[in-house]
Order: structure tokens, then sequence, then C-alpha cells
């Protein structure tokens, strides 16, 4: 167990590496909202410099904002439909299945192959959560999907470094194969699209920021067949990080600015989210 973990990943893979160093560390402070156990552990076994990451306090903030309200949203479907099925779109090393299990859900870890390969590594995950090692817009990974019912899709930290198109095929293989699909999609802000160089971890890994949405209303043209739930963003979580800024969170150009959680859904479902 002592044997280190060789990684080697570019680009928009790399990030996640960005968001795991992000949550552990978060994790090990005395006032966090949420203990991240398995990045604490294993963040010290992967062989990677995380010396960046570690003065990045914009993506880190920003990483544990996000998370804190993902959280938050993926607990409340899963109280309202426990026995659901969740599709974890570029997971990463994400380990929310760990943090949600309820004993009855199925989830489904879906990321590029080397991430997967990555994530297997460490995790060999099976059972009622597994992993699925395909593009998220190639058509097929919908086939790998066998258990379905109530189904929530998170996309968390992908939507701005894919480009409309991209983004629109995606939403198109969620539509096309699955009834009573609610998703939960991250949006950078429009004011920060092609402005990587804000957070400088993420900037060494090459990826870009190409895309990004205010509201549903930005996004509509891409996801067709869908229909708004509500916009949310990371405001509260960014409160729950830093109670002073509680006072400033109802300005406007704070909200305008913040990343956005997109909720929105297939069907005529009755709305769960107030």
């Amino acid at each position: 167990m002592s044997d280190k973990i060789k990684i080697q990943l570019n680009g928009t893979a790399e990030t996640m590496l960005q968001s795991f160093y992000a949550r552990a560390q978060y994790s090990k402070s005395k006032k966090h909202k949420f203990y991240d156990a398995k990045a604490v552990e294993l963040v010290e076994r992967i062989d990677y410099d995380f010396s960046l990451a570690e003065k990045d306090s914009t993506m880190g903030t920003g990483v544990i904002a996000r998370t804190i309200v993902f959280d938050e949203l993926v607990k409340d479907f899963i109280e309202n439909n426990p026995d659901c099925t969740v599709v974890n779109i570029a997971c990463g090393l994400d380990t929310r299945f760990y943090r949600m299990d309820n004993g009855r859900i199925t989830w489904y870890n879906l990321d590029l192959p080397e991430t997967i390969a990555v994530r297997n590594q460490i995790y060999n995950e099976s059972g009622r959560v597994s992993t699925i090692g395909i593009s998220v817009t190639d058509p097929a990974w919908a086939e790998r999907i066998t258990v379905k019912g109530k189904m929530l899709f998170i996309i968390e930290g992908l939507s701005m470094y894919l480009t409309s198109e991209e983004n629109e095929q995606m939403l198109s293989i969620i539509h096309d194969n699955f009834d009573n699909a609610t998703v939960l999609m991250e949006c950078l802000a429009k004011k920060w699209v092609n402005k990587e160089k804000v957070e400088e971890s993420i900037q060494k890994t090459g990826a870009k920021f190409v895309f990004g949405a205010d509201s549903f209303e930005d996004i509509k043209n891409i996801a067709k067949g869908f229909r708004k739930v509500k916009d949310d963003d990371i405001r509260r979580g960014m409160s729950s990080i830093y109670p002073a800024l509680k006072a400033f969170m109802w300005i406007p150009y704070v909200k305008k600015i913040t990343q956005k959680i997109l909720v929105f859904e297939k069907t005529q479902l009755q709305t769960i989210f107030v």
C-alpha cells in the first residue's frame, strides 16, 4: 500500500488531479463541510507534483464551493428517488458515491478511457458503483447503462472544456437514450470563457475554457427536449467556506461571475428542487 501510483495524463484529463488535491486539502481543515476520506488517503500515494495546485487558491475555492452545492443537490435527488441511477459524467477521481450511497442507488462513473484506467487502478469499483471508459460524445456509452429508472446525470467540471457542439452532442445522447432524466450541469460564467490563466494550475495542464453559460436560457438551443427546473450557482458554497462573504452574495455582479449549476429535466416529472 506504500507504493506510489504513477499517473500519466495531460490536458483536460489532468485537471481531475487538481480537483482531487483541492478536496483532500479542504477535508483536512477543522471546519470542513464534507470529508473526502479517499482523497486524503490517496493524495500522498499519487506520484504527481501538486505544488502548483497547492498555491492556486482560486481553483481550490471554486472546486470546494461547487462540491458543497453538488453534494446538496445530489443528496436531495437521492432522498426523493432512493432507487435511482446516477451517471457521474467526467468523474475523474470524484468520490461522491461514497458520501451519497444509501445502499440502494446504482452509480456509473464515466470518463475518458485514460482517466478511467487511472481510476480503476486506484478504486477497483464494481457492483452498484462501476466505471465506463468512453468519451462522453460517443453514443456508445449509453449502451453501458443497464440499470435505468429515475436517472440523474451529474456534469461537473466538464462543460467549460467542451465546445458548444460537443456539449450539445452530450446532452442529445442523454435525451435520446434515457427517460426520466434530470441533469445537473455546471457551467462557467460567460465572463470567464477563454480566461483560464486566472487558475494557474489549470493553465499548466494546457486545458482551455471555451464554453460558458449564465442560465438555462443560454443553453436552450443545445439542450433541445429539456426544460428548466432551476438556475443554481455556487454562492452558498462560497458562503459556507467563508461566512464573512455571505453579506456580499446578493450583489448582482457576484451572482454574474460565479459558476452556475443548471438543473433541467427531459420529462414532465414532479419538480423536486425548489
